[in-house]
């Protein structure tokens, strides 16, 4: 088969980050042929890396020599250029959030079922190692059956760059870096959801969100904790995750934190009371030695192939995406479910 050759529509921090690194890596399928962008010093900069620079988005299409695009330009245009590509014979990667809203998304999925090609979104995060980790504990139930998951992201810089501050761009955390913690959420839990509460932040004084919290019930009793802040000068855990025999902690993307599982010994004496400020506490006082042991992260391995592999396959092989559109769909009414419930607040 045939390597599949790209242009990169907006070549700014995640399309380079495409172009440099994500689609050589698969270099015997994928490659990366030219880029477009508005921007005349990103054009420079592409032309200095050796790659075509076309000077219009009809010029891709009309390149025959190319078989797909990704899109990693500003939110408001990915659904007007996927239909665009599509249309014009060409596969389609796009970067999250896919659209606008879920009207859009549809739109485009209308437009890949009529004329055949591939369209995929770049939903990366399912990759990542902590979440790889979390993903093993659930589905192994090494901590049994867990009921309650905290996932989330913080830091002090508040929104980054330009047009992610700016709401007809579809700016905001929660296009941004909710869309993975969501779509990582809904990945893992295989139920449907039962409750959605949410609070969006604005405290930095722009007209989209600088980060939120949400709170989601899923049918099957799991309930989970997923937030975004801009304004943390110092961080909870990436993850916290509790199961019927044990706890599990990721701080970070360095996969510090530990595993505490129970040992379901029966021999063990009950806690001993303990100082707690100005009382007593048994409640709070620690386990035993004997009533819980650490135990080790397992490896961070996925069972599923990498992002443009399972591409080239479902393009030239006819493979099952492992990003399903349906599923981008799921993520994208959850967010407009935040959106809606947070305003009611």
């Amino acid at each position: 088969m045939s390597i599949i050759n790209f242009v990169v529509v907006g070549y700014g921090g995640m399309g380079s980050y495409h172009a440099h690194h994500l689609i050589p890596s698969e270099k015997d399928r994928v490659r990366v042929v030219g880029t477009y962008d508005i921007s005349e010093e990103r054009q420079h900069i592409s032309k200095d890396k050796g790659f075509q620079v076309y000077g219009s988005l009809e010029e891709v299409l009309s390149d025959s020599y190319i078989d797909a695009i990704l899109i990693a330009t500003p939110n408001d245009v990915h659904k007007e250029i996927a239909i665009q590509a599509l249309r014009a014979g060409k596969h389609v990667v796009c970067e999250k959030p896919v659209a606008m809203n879920t009207q859009e998304l549809d739109e485009i999925v209308a437009i890949a079922e009529e004329t055949g090609n591939v369209f995929m979104v770049h939903q990366n995060r399912r990759w990542d190692p902590d979440f790889l980790i979390i993903r093993q504990l659930y589905q192994s139930k090494r901590i049994g059956d867990i009921f309650q998951i905290e996932s989330r992201v913080q830091g002090a810089n508040g929104i980054p760059g330009d047009w992610r501050h700016l709401q007809k761009h579809g700016g905001g955390m929660l296009l941004d870096w909710g869309v993975h913690l969501l779509d990582q959420l809904l990945w893992l839990v295989n139920s449907p959801i039962k409750s959605v509460q949410a609070d969006l932040s604005y405290i930095l004084g722009d007209e989209v969100d600088d980060g939120f919290m949400s709170y989601i019930t899923f049918e099957n009793g799991v309930k989970a904790l997923v937030e975004v802040g801009t304004t943390n000068y110092t961080k909870l855990p990436r993850w916290y995750v509790k199961g019927l025999e044990g706890t599990a902690k990721i701080n970070d993307w360095d996969l510090s934190g530990e595993i505490i599982a129970a040992t379901g010994r029966k021999d063990i004496q009950a806690p001993t009371p303990i100082q707690a400020g100005v009382g007593l506490t048994k409640t709070m006082a620690p386990p035993s030695e004997e009533a819980t042991e650490k135990i080790a992260f397992p490896e961070p391995k996925a069972d599923f192939v990498p992002f443009y592999q399972n591409f080239y396959e479902v393009v030239r092989e006819g493979a099952e995406p492992i990003v399903k559109n349906h599923e981008v769909r799921n993520v994208m009414k959850v967010i407009e479910e935040i959106f809606m419930v947070s305003h009611n607040n």
